[in-house]
């Protein structure tokens, strides 16, 4: 295993006027209190804190668009040399937008599949939102970015054949609001994603969520990458987090899957994204993420 701090917030909104997410304290805080002895990497690399710009940069409608392109060329060398030695990369975020680097650098080695385990289906792109509005904030763009759907500046990469991953390969599990009235992008529903909600996970239970997602896999075979954003928790577990929400995936049952993903040959590597320090001054929940991931690894 190879850990790569990854210390964005380069794809989250403010909060408020003058506010700065705080997921780049994240590698920081979860190395405080016990990160590396839990996993016992053979390495560690660092990868330098980006700068946060609230006010729109020249050529993109994405906020920090081409600071998240630099960031993830970055950190795609990285995951593109750690696979290709072998090893494991563990990429510690950092807000959503990291996943692209790492798929970026995963995607340069041959294709992908991708299990997405978030709390949200991070799916808002030009064709559900309107652009010229609104500055896109990537940490909810991710996966439509990552199946082609956005700004070239964030679906085409160097040596990575776009999209990073086809629809068909990918698995989202855990997402929550898919039912309510005002689900903000529908039309995820109608590709070929295979989606678990929350509510789907909590009724056939990890085992059958395990086999459906296998099955989706086991099409190609290709190697997958494994994205873990904390807030597939509940909120009453894991509030330190940017938009929390209920329910959310038991931790044990998270433990369960997340390891007999690892545990799979294929697993390429994993990103650990949306703890924020600055909501967790004691503390509390980053030893909650540590000793999940100790259990997982375990």
């Amino acid at each position: 295993m190879v850990l790569i701090d990854a210390p964005s917030n380069l794809g989250l909104r403010p909060l408020r006027p003058g506010h700065v997410p705080g997921t780049w304290h994240a590698p920081e805080a979860l190395a405080r209190v016990g990160l590396d002895e839990a996993l016992a990497p053979l390495r560690k690399v660092r990868l330098p804190r980006p700068a946060y710009e609230p006010e729109a940069q020249p050529g993109t409608r994405l906020r920090n668009g081409q600071s998240i392109r630099a960031f993830n060329l970055m950190l795609a060398d990285a995951v593109s040399a750690a696979v290709g030695a072998g090893e494991f990369p563990v990429v510690v975020g950092g807000d959503c937008s990291i996943l692209l680097g790492a798929l970026a650098g995963g995607r340069r080695l041959g294709p992908l599949s991708l299990v997405h385990v978030d709390g949200h289906s991070d799916f808002r792109h030009p064709g559900n939102y309107d652009s010229a509005a609104m500055l896109g904030a990537v940490a909810g763009m991710d996966l439509a970015l990552a199946t082609g759907r956005g700004e070239a500046l964030l679906t085409g990469w160097p040596d990575a054949p776009a999209p990073l991953v086809p629809d068909e390969q990918v698995v989202q599990i855990g997402e929550r609001e898919g039912r309510d009235a005002d689900f903000a992008w529908p039309d995820v529903n109608e590709t070929a994603i295979t989606r678990i909600d929350v509510f789907t996970a909590r009724e056939i239970g990890v085992p059958s969520v395990i086999e459906r997602t296998h099955n989706t896999l086991d099409r190609t075979g290709w190697p997958f990458w494994l994205h873990f954003d904390v807030d597939v928790l509940d909120q009453a577990i894991m509030p330190a987090v940017d938009t929390p929400g209920s329910p959310g995936i038991d931790p044990a049952e998270l433990v369960v899957l997340l390891r007999s993903l690892i545990k799979d040959a294929r697993c390429a590597g994993l990103t650990i994204t949306i703890y924020d320090p600055t909501l967790d001054p004691q503390g509390t929940y980053a030893r909650l993420v540590v000793s999940l991931l100790h259990n997982v690894f375990a």
